[in-house]
């Protein structure tokens, strides 16, 4: 799925079918359902995973937790807004592998 697909399927009540769990996580917190979307993540034991983990306790609000997600995901750490490193993670994720 790409990116403005994905997007366009916040519109919608349930997720698009065959997110894996951190593009689901994602579009959780884009709903507002951050405890469903953090469970995701934690489920997701791999560097993306920890990526959508760190950008979850950023929005949670828990920097320090999110420092370690983002040094377990091997990025550093985000200083855009919240919107902005959603995009980047959707739009990464969403993007297929060349």
């Amino acid at each position: 799925m790409d990116f403005a697909a994905f997007k366009a399927s916040l519109s919608e009540e349930t997720p698009p079918r065959g997110l894996d769990k951190a593009m689901e996580a994602l579009w959780r917190v884009s709903k507002g359902e951050w405890d469903r979307a953090h469970k995701l993540a934690q489920e997701q034991d791999d560097a993306v995973g920890a990526w959508v983990h760190a950008h979850l306790h950023r929005v949670e609000g828990d920097l320090s937790n999110a420092a370690y997600w983002y040094r377990r995901a091997e990025r550093a750490e985000c200083t855009s807004s919240l919107e902005a490193e959603w995009d980047e993670i959707a739009m990464a994720l969403s993007t297929p592998a060349g």
